[in-house]
């Protein structure tokens, strides 16, 4: 066996081994359909061109110049089938055309016209041309110029930064070295020399491997494994076939099974990796899905919440103000127990317009159309206002309560906005006052001169905050256990909307408990507006 055969027999086996690869990674795509049936017809013509090279009698070598030319003939058709599958090109007639061309042809090849029989060149058999043989060379040529013509019209055509760009530079230097090699094999017959370009064809399956490993021409998921174990039978084949006697070919022979086992384990195990990456990048594309999908119905509730919340606010604010015209006598002298009921309509309607106002805040705060009207206010002016409305509570909860400002030649001067900062400070005094059902309650507002910012602090001996809590004392909907059983009338949103309305003022505010039942402290503390 010469060195001509063997080249043939690897690449019989190389296109029937990577053709297989290819389809089995997605039958359904029609550029892996495409190739599939190219490489069949290139691996056909390679095993024909192989029993040629190794037929001992003319008329054995004549059927395998036959199987070759069929599929030498149907080579190029495919390869530019595969060509308008990867650049997307219809052309149906143009296809039909091409096919009917083809199989023309390949029935003019069993006729006397086209080889007459077989004649002793280089070694081995070779065909003998009939009066029209050069019809075979013509349509060759045509369709290697056509095929190579058009993926050069389309790798200038595409953007440079396009992968499509990388895929055709890669199948055009295929088809070079595929055709290039090809038609060398035309040269015993019309000009005596040696089809050296032969060789060169197997460069035609190595610039398709590298497509696919490097650009993914095809879509193939574990090509990478599969080619390097193909890689190392074709080798093991080789050796097999340069064995010079039985031992050293019973020897080869147990190399390539072993081989061969040991690639299906290495594909199955790289497959199965290859799926599970897969499934769990398919997950993650659909989490992100979700999670998008989620947001623009966290959004849409926040415009519901907002546009309902404000709907609201208008009757409850009537209804305020009706029950406390009537609690004041506006409207005439009421029996006691009409004015309990009305008080409690009274109480009712105050603490739902704290709830909408929170939720009117919360969803400001996420839509990002919260507005501020920021001026220069007296943080410790705002402070006694803040006590003074709310003195009748505190009488009536029967704590201690006290508010001292040291450093009483300080300037308490802060930016903010005066209504919303306001409405924070006096929610947090408030919720001292609700989660301390006896004690006391210590108001104190200082300059820290280190840090250069206005301290204010909340201290009460009320039931405290658990540890654990304490971390998640500022986020949404996040109440304490034993503030539900203090005041259920709580939302667990008034400290949320407190941080994120401060964090907007430029300050800041944290908690601070020795645990339940031992009181807890809220700190505040804010930019001075001027430097001090």
């Amino acid at each position: 066996m010469n060195l001509f055969s063997i080249s043939t027999i690897i690449l019989t086996f190389s296109g029937i081994i990577f053709s297989l690869i290819i389809y089995h990674t997605d039958r359904t795509n029609k550029v892996n359909r495409a190739w599939f049936f190219s490489c069949i017809s290139f691996s056909v013509w390679a095993l024909g061109l192989a029993g040629v090279t190794l037929s001992s009698t003319p008329d054995t070598a004549f059927i395998w110049q036959c199987v070759l030319d069929v599929g030498a003939i149907f080579l190029p058709f495919l390869f530019s089938i595969f060509v308008f599958e990867l650049l997307h090109i219809q052309a149906k007639v143009f296809r039909i055309f091409l096919l009917c061309s083809a199989i023309l042809l390949s029935l003019f090849s069993f006729t006397p016209f086209f080889k007459v029989g077989m004649m002793m060149r280089y070694g081995f058999e070779w065909v003998n041309p009939g009066p029209y043989y050069l019809s075979f060379l013509i349509y060759f040529v045509c369709y290697a110029v056509m095929s190579l013509g058009i993926l050069i019209y389309f790798y200038f055509k595409t953007d440079k930064k396009d992968i499509l760009r990388a895929q055709i530079r890669n199948i055009l230097f295929a088809g070079i070295m595929g055709y290039g090699g090809g038609v060398t094999n035309f040269f015993p017959q019309f000009f005596s020399v040696y089809p050296f370009g032969n060789y060169f064809v197997i460069f035609y399956i190595v610039f398709i491997v590298y497509g696919v490993l490097r650009y993914k021409a095809l879509s193939a998921k574990v090509i990478s494994a599969q080619i390097f174990s193909v890689a190392i039978v074709l080798v093991s084949l080789f050796s097999l076939l340069k064995s010079t006697d039985l031992t050293d070919w019973l020897l080869n022979m147990l190399i390539l099974v072993l081989v061969g086992v040991f690639s299906v384990f290495l594909v199955n195990s790289v497959n199965r990796e290859v799926k599970a990456r897969e499934k769990i990048e398919k997950l993650a594309t659909d989490l992100e899905t979700a999670n998008v999908r989620l947001t623009e119905l966290d959004r849409q509730k926040s415009e519901f919440v907002s546009f309902a919340t404000h709907q609201l606010r208008a009757p409850l604010t009537a209804m305020k103000g009706y029950a406390s015209m009537i609690l004041e006598g506006d409207m005439g002298a009421l029996s006691d127990e009409a004015k309990l009921g009305v008080s409690r309509i009274f109480d009712s309607a105050k603490t739902l317009t704290n709830i909408v106002d929170d939720y009117l805040n919360i969803t400001r705060i996420e839509l990002g159309t919260m507005k501020y009207v920021f001026d220069v206010i007296d943080f410790k002016t705002l402070i006694e206002d803040i006590v003074g409305e709310l003195k009748p509570n505190i009488e009536k909860s029967g704590l201690k309560f006290s508010f001292t400002a040291e450093n009483g030649d300080v300037d308490y001067r802060i930016t903010a906005d005066r209504d919303k900062f306001k409405q924070v400070i006096a929610n947090l005094i408030d919720n001292s006052m609700k989660y301390t059902p006896s004690g006391s309650v210590t108001l104190s507002l200082a300059f820290d001169r280190p840090k250069r910012k206005f301290v204010f602090t909340i201290k009460d001996t009320g039931i405290g905050i658990d540890p654990e809590v304490l971390p998640h004392l500022f986020a949404k909907w996040s109440r304490a256990g034993n503030a539900n059983k203090t005041n259920i009338k709580g939302t667990g949103l008034g400290l949320f909307v407190a941080k994120e309305i401060i964090t907007a003022h430029n300050g800041s505010i944290r908690a601070e408990s020795p645990g339940e039942g031992k009181g807890s402290t809220f700190i505040v503390e804010m930019e001075p507006w001027g430097k001090m």
